[in-house]
């Protein structure tokens, strides 16, 4: 499974580097390939580029804060999931956005 994403806090000084950390982490485990950029108010750590964007299975937004450069992922299926889901269960989040994604299809 190839996964790209974004996490955000209102601050991305703390949330936004664990949940990606998490992410990161439940993906090497699962075997699959995940990229989350962060954005908070240092601006974007780990960029998440066009040609990763258009590569991947889906997109998971791990915030509820507003998400700069949506239109990289535009036709991609987008899956937002609280910040702190992510940092708690950030494995089960994963294959619960991959069945979902692929139920779609």
């Amino acid at each position: 499974m190839n996964v790209v994403g974004v996490s955000a806090c209102p601050a991305g000084l703390a949330h936004t580097p664990m949940a990606a950390k998490a992410l990161e982490k439940a993906g090497e485990e699962l075997d699959w390939n995940i990229r989350i950029e962060q954005q908070g108010m240092m601006g974007p750590v780990n960029p998440i580029t066009q040609a990763e964007a258009d590569a991947a299975d889906f997109v998971l937004i791990a915030s509820d804060q507003k998400i700069t450069s949506m239109e990289r992922f535009e036709g991609k299926p987008i899956i937002r999931v609280d910040i702190n889901t992510c940092i708690k269960a950030p494995k089960a989040v994963l294959k619960k956005c991959a069945a979902a994604v692929k139920k779609e299809n």
